[in-house]
């Protein structure tokens, strides 16, 4: 189930991004609490790409930082469609939101 709330954020399965909708050209923050950090990994890596949900382009692994709030990352939109991202951590294990990964349009400014 997703959900927003009155600050832009959304939350997903131990997930939560923001701001949303999301826009290209604006930093968004991805914070995870989710599988990996409750069983204790030490590192963990925001596994992202862009474009169709079975052929992901431009794909990274980004370090999270752990903070106050959870295991972080900002990071700044292109011009693309969609964004797809799953977690690892240093031991190879990945929490991928039961094989479907966390997705989201990336919102254009214009109204259809």
């Amino acid at each position: 189930m997703e959900r927003v709330n009155t600050l832009g954020q959304e939350m997903v399965g131990g997930v939560t991004v923001y701001p949303v909708p999301i826009t290209p050209g604006e930093h968004i923050n991805i914070i995870y609490n989710g599988l990996l950090a409750q069983s204790g990994a030490t590192e963990i890596w925001l596994h992202l790409g862009y474009g169709h949900a079975h052929n992901w382009e431009k794909v990274q692994d980004l370090k999270m930082f752990k903070t106050g709030r959870g295991w972080e990352q900002t990071l700044k939109v292109p011009d693309e469609e969609r964004l797809h991202f799953c977690f690892k951590d240093s031991a190879n294990n990945w929490d991928n939101n039961n094989g479907r990964n966390w997705s989201y349009e990336i919102h254009n400014g214009r109204r259809v």
